[in-house]
Parts: structure tokens; sequence; C-alpha cells
């Protein structure tokens, strides 16, 4: 039991300090009740911005848009407000919160995309598709997204995107 808990805890380890730009997981089909896909998220202009302009280039290369998840959209919320509260840019928790969407949405697959200090929607799109693990999330067979774009105590804004097969 304890070279099991060993060898997991190595995993997570590994996993965690691999995640720099992009990560996904496997998980299996469960049902999603509609109540379960209703949340409140406020969106604020920023992250409509970057969510069309998401759909906008996927649909530039002939992929299919995504649709918008406020489950989802919390989940980045809460990542930003961690990031922001521990002055740090990461994908701390990423299996946390990709469980989470497994559990609640029953998704198949989760990646995520985060960034920092890009004033705008466009420059945050241009960054992220000029690193391959971030452009292969944006590219990537997903039917959902979420996103959060949040602003700390001195102006610079933290991003973190979520992207979800269902």
């Amino acid at each position: 039991m304890k070279k099991i808990m060993c060898a997991m805890v190595f995993i997570v380890t590994l996993f965690t300090m691999n995640s720099c730009s992009a990560d996904s997981v496997e998980g299996n089909e469960s049902g999603t009740t509609t109540e379960q896909l209703i949340s409140d998220y406020n969106y604020n202009t920023s992250e409509l911005q970057t969510m069309q302009l998401i759909n906008e280039y996927r649909l530039s290369i002939g992929l299919n848009t995504l649709q918008k998840s406020n489950h989802i959209s919390n989940k980045c919320e809460e990542h930003n407000q961690y990031m922001i509260a521990n002055n740090v840019v990461n994908h701390n928790d990423f299996t946390a919160r990709s469980n989470n969407i497994m559990s609640v949405l029953g998704a198949k697959k989760v990646g995520e995309n985060v960034a920092y200090n890009y004033k705008t929607s466009e420059a945050v799109l241009k960054a992220w598709l000029a690193s391959p693990g971030h452009k292969e999330n944006i590219e990537g067979d997903y039917t959902h997204f979420g996103i959060s774009v949040s602003t700390d105590a001195n102006g610079k804004k933290y991003y973190t995107n979520i992207f979800v097969k269902i």
C-alpha cells in the first residue's frame, strides 16, 4: 500500500511539474443533468472578446466553435484568484480542476492554458498561438470552454482558459 501511495505521489508530482503550457486528462463518460450545467458567471469584456477570438480562429482553420460553460469559467476564475493571491503563474491543482469538470460535466478530455500580463485579448491569443502546447489546446478536439480574465491590484491581467470535450 505504501509503495502504491509513493508511486501515485510521484506521478502526480511529475505531471504537475511538466504542465507549464498545456495538459490533457482523459476521463470516463458520465451522465450530465441540466442542473449540473447551470451556474452563474458574469463574463467581463476581455473574457467575451477572448472567447470570440478563439472561436473565430477555430472557424478560420475549419474547426467547430466551442460552447462557453459557466461551470468551467468558475473553475478558471478560482485558479486566477489562486495565482493572484500567490503571485504565481502556473497550472497548480490542474488535476483537481479537471477531475471536478469530468465529474460534474462528464468531460472526456480537459486542457488548460494560462497567461499573465497581456493587455488585450488579441495579444494573449497571439502568444498562445505562438506556443505549440497552447496552440494544441486551442486547436484541440474540444466541444466546450471557459475562461477567466482577472486583474490584480497592480492592474496586471491573469488568464486561465480551460478546454473540455463532453
